[in-house]
């Protein structure tokens, strides 16, 4: 690792050891802060958002009022007999999240060095070795901190890991030339294929993201594509007709 990779930091929210179905084998995965797309089905809503941020589960919240007692700025308040965070307030201290001994209450995304991750990372070695398994990067998503992400595939190639990336594809393709001598393998998705319906359902057009796939084909790139199917939204047998035109033209 080059001293300017030992000094660059990344926001993440989250290092998931043992993941299976993150890529091949055993792996660790590492997700990243950030993502340019806001999916209505999002199963990381947390990440979103490249900024650090406060995560509340009023399920969990046994209203024992440490959290209004450490606020700082009185961002907690009871409103219809319901917790509330008033997020104008909040400046995402963490002091709540300290207090709140039920688990209720979490400060998500930390910015962290990539020795310190590797070093995580690396715990499981023994394991990837054994299945085939290695390091995943997601997210939220990791060409939105391409920096943070290409430097810490490069480190973690020096220690022979097999590296996977989960995209969403909505990137700038010269952030995508970066990684390709980097990634053993791009867990592709493939949300939408009707671009209307893929701006109503995410926020933005699928053609750049259709456009980075081919072009990660014809550079020789290792694709796995993964099409979330979410009933009521892209359960059509028109959408399964596309996906499947798309695999057969790669």
């Amino acid at each position: 690792m080059t001293t300017t990779e030992a000094t660059i930091t990344g926001r993440i929210f989250e290092i998931q050891r043992f993941s299976v179905h993150d890529g091949p084998g055993i792996r660790t995965t590492v997700f990243l802060k950030g993502c340019p797309l806001r999916c209505l089905w999002c199963h990381n809503p947390e990440g979103t958002h490249p900024a650090e941020s406060l995560a509340f589960s009023s399920s969990r919240c046994i209203g024992c009022g440490a959290c209004f007692r450490a606020c700082p700025r009185g961002a907690h308040r009871i409103e219809d007999e319901r917790h509330v965070i008033d997020r104008g307030r909040c400046i995402v201290c963490g002091s709540c999240a300290d207090e709140c001994h039920a688990g209720a209450l979490e400060r998500v995304g930390r910015d962290s060095p990539i020795a310190e991750i590797l070093d995580e990372v690396k715990r499981d070695q023994v394991f990837y070795e054994t299945s085939g398994g290695g390091l995943t990067i997601s997210g939220g998503e990791p060409l939105f901190q391409i920096d943070f992400t290409e430097a810490l595939l490069r480190a973690a190639k020096m220690e022979n890991l097999h590296c996977c990336i989960e995209t969403c594809g909505h990137a700038e393709w010269t952030a995508f030339e970066r990684l390709l001598e980097w990634v053993d393998l791009f867990l592709f998705d493939v949300k939408e294929t009707d671009p209307i319906r893929h701006r109503q359902y995410t926020g933005v057009d699928n053609g750049r993201i259709l456009a980075n796939l081919r072009k990660l084909h014809e550079r020789g790139a290792t694709i796995r594509l993964r099409c979330p199917i979410v009933p009521g939204y892209n359960d059509r047998p028109d959408h399964f007709e596309s996906i499947a035109r798309i695999a057969l033209s790669l």
